[in-house]
């Protein structure tokens, strides 16, 4: 019997030791916005509009690494996996940082880069970017806003470039031979059909009161198996649905047909909204990766972040980025069959109850139209002992905010979850209020520690970047070991800027719940605009939100849309003269329900 004890015990030990080694394993995982040390704009300084802002990204692979170029930024930054990023500073750049960049790979050679703020310039080269090091072209090339720089396999160069409600995309040849000297007269290629597409409508939720017609930016090309995917921005890159769409052509110049399906990348709810002006990597491991600009705009419809979706053509040819739970964390590009997918941890934080130290301002703010913003300062609510309460931290909204009164360490947050669960990662959005910090700025810094607790009285720390160096506005902190727990409390040390404060702290992993049922009674009928759809569903017991896919066949429900709490919802984004599919699935804390079987709309 005691020697039963004894291999008893050990096969225990064997056990605790096995699920520890298993932790501290876990695949590597990211979260949109991309946790990046974003710059801080010139663009309405003037106005002393303090704010950071990431957009209309350009990313190359180059030897095995890659680099990536983002407006106004001063620099570019290097990563070996995607992932984690370091800026560097080059030598020489563009008074104002670069604007809508474009970058190119030639052969593993040289890189060419353009983006000059003033729409005309140099087109730059290296073939040392870790270096800093850039030559200028000796001509100068006029009309390189929002441009893309694309050089075929023939060694064949081509510039696209446009910006406008009005006039189309264009594109001109170059001889990347001879200074980038123009060749031949540029060819006009592309333009909207909002009238047809209403993803492409100008407004939040494509719709304005006044304002009918889009902008279409953000050119990009890429070629595969033969085919010329030119893509596009539209409507506007401050509103939830600004999305890229695509054109397909046999040749760099076309002619270019509308590709069914479209838009490409889509991504109108949820916490980060928008997935714009973007680009399309291919990775060493031949997976491609579409990167491109959410909406923050808070402190100004300017202001910006970046996301990164895997991307796929299917056996149609069909290009299409997988965006579904897209601000939740996601397998990274090293995970070897499911990389870029949702990786299952759910939202634990979402409405929960959260007291703070101090509280000078709480915000709450929406987009309104084009230039306006529909703003409520909130009054001050206490709990019953006395601590000052807060609702815009857990709303999953980036665009509200609470400030402390003092950026010390004596400020803190504390949230006390729904549910009790298992923490697997922390995403923390700082946020910029009257920050005082107009450009690139070195040696910036977020030190702070996070306890968790299963009962709010006794505390441990699962996070310490006290010492901390890095510069982390949107910080995804994932856990080496989980952590169970009911509360998450935020300590201050010091951020950059003037004030402190915050946006929103999002806990993720998994409730000890069950997951949702599966959705009953979803009802959708197609307006006589044939770009709308409205739908309405029952509710769920026990479910936060909605995710509604939908795509122009049963097994192609490329698109989605996420909404919290509501069991009704309208979709202004479709193709007048196509037939969808739709289906919605119910989501908490605990996972994600079945799907309702797909349903076809004419």
């Amino acid at each position: 019997m005691k020697r039963l004890i004894k291999i008893s015990a050990v096969l225990m030990l064997l056990l605790i030791h096995y699920q520890v080694a298993a932790q501290d394993v876990q695949p590597q995982t990211y979260c949109n916005p991309i946790d990046l040390d974003y710059t801080y704009m010139v663009y309405n300084s003037a106005k002393n509009i303090s704010y950071r802002s990431g957009a209309d990204p350009a990313v190359i692979e180059f030897r095995g690494e890659y680099y990536m170029f983002v407006t106004r930024s001063f620099g570019y930054w290097h990563s070996t996996d995607l992932v984690n990023w370091e800026f560097i500073k080059p030598a020489q750049w563009f008074f104002e940082g670069s604007n809508a960049p474009t970058a190119f790979n030639y052969k593993d050679s040289v890189v060419y880069f353009a983006g000059n703020p003033a729409g005309y310039g140099s087109i730059l080269y290296t073939d040392d970017p870790k270096s800093g090091k850039w030559t200028p072209t000796a001509s100068i090339t006029n009309n390189i806003q929002d441009s893309e720089l694309f050089i075929d396999d023939d060694g064949k160069t081509y510039l696209y470039w446009g910006s406008s409600n009005v006039f189309p995309l264009k594109v001109k040849q170059l001889n990347k031979d001879d200074r980038m000297l123009e060749v031949g007269e540029p060819k006009e290629l592309i333009n909207l059909n909002e009238e047809e597409h209403g993803w492409e409508r100008f407004g939040e939720n494509n719709f304005h009161p006044t304002i009918k017609e889009g902008y279409m930016e953000g050119a990009s090309m890429t070629k595969h198996n033969g085919k010329y995917y030119l893509q596009y921005a539209a409507p506007g890159t401050q509103f939830n649905v600004y999305a890229d769409g695509a054109y397909i052509g046999e040749s760099p110049e076309g002619p270019f047909e509308y590709m069914e399906g479209n838009p490409i990348s889509f991504k109108p709810g949820g916490f980060a909204n928008g997935a714009g002006h973007g680009m399309t990597l291919k990775a060493t491991n031949d997976e491609y990766w579409h990167f491109a600009t959410m909406a923050l705009a808070s402190n100004s419809h300017w202001e910006r972040r970046l996301c990164m979706f895997p991307t796929y053509f299917d056996q149609e040819g069909i290009m299409h980025s997988n965006t579904h739970y897209g601000d939740y964390p996601r397998f990274a590009p090293s995970h070897p069959t499911k990389a870029g997918e949702h990786n299952g941890w759910m939202l634990l934080s979402y409405k929960g109850k959260t007291t703070v130290s101090t509280s000078e301002l709480q915000i709450k703010k929406s987009t309104a139209t084009d230039g306006d913003f529909d703003i409520e300062e909130m009054a001050r609510e206490y709990t019953a002992d006395g601590r000052i309460l807060s609702r815009v931290l857990t709303d999953e909204s980036p665009k509200s905010y609470w400030v402390a009164s003092a950026n010390d360490n004596k400020q803190w947050v504390e949230i006390e979850m729904k549910h009790m669960g298992t923490i697997h990662a922390i995403q923390l959005n700082f946020h910029d209020h009257e920050a005082g910090v107009y450009t690139r700025t070195e040696g910036l810094r977020h030190r702070y520690t996070i306890e968790a607790s299963v009962d709010g009285k006794n505390w441990e720390t699962i996070v310490d970047r006290s010492n901390s160096f890095k510069d982390t506005p949107n910080a995804y902190i994932p856990l080496n070991v989980p952590v169970r727990a009911k509360y998450v409390r935020y300590n201050n040390i010091e951020v950059p800027g003037n004030n402190f404060a915050m946006s929103e702290i999002r806990v993720f992993g998994l409730g000890d719940g069950k997951k949702p049922a599966k959705v009953k009674n979803f009802k959708i009928s197609r307006e006589k605009d044939r770009r709308h759809v409205e739908m309405s569903w029952d509710k769920v017991n026990g479910g936060q939100g909605y995710n509604i896919r939908w795509g122009i066949a049963a097994d192609k429900l490329y698109h989605s849309w996420l909404v919290y709490d509501s069991n009704v919802h309208k979709i202004p984004s479709l193709d007048k003269g196509t037939s969808y599919y739709f289906t919605i699935e119910a989501f908490n804390e605990n996972g994600i329900s079945r799907q309702s079987a797909p349903m076809l709309v004419k």
